[in-house]
């Protein structure tokens, strides 16, 4: 079975994934981020069928203790947060965590 990318945020967020194809996603305005993100999160940590979840790095302020630490610890799906505080080197390190191996590393050949 494929699985397929989420995103969560507020919509001016998910805007540009929806517009390069990404189907699944939670809209979730600013202003109702204290009271609704933690169960958009729930829901696509939930979700079978989804296999990548990309939050914006700053979001996850917003989260619950216990989901918060769903999010960092979570195999599959991955999560990916992106954002202002996120350089290549923190995608890097956030795909090792969850796979466990480092996809980027140079052969030494």
């Amino acid at each position: 079975m494929s699985q397929e990318i989420a995103v969560v945020g507020s919509p001016e967020f998910t805007t540009g994934f929806r517009l390069a194809g990404v189907r699944r996603f939670e809209n979730v305005p600013d202003d109702d981020k204290g009271a609704e993100l933690d169960d958009a999160v729930i829901d696509v940590l939930d979700d079978d069928g989804v296999g990548i979840v990309v939050m914006h790095d700053d979001d996850l302020e917003y989260l619950s203790r216990s989901v918060r630490q769903n999010v960092e610890t979570s195999v599959e799906p991955v999560v990916v947060t992106i954002g202002s505080g996120t350089g290549g080197g923190g995608l890097r390190e956030q795909i090792k965590r969850a796979i466990g191996i480092d996809l980027m590393e140079e052969d030494s050949e």
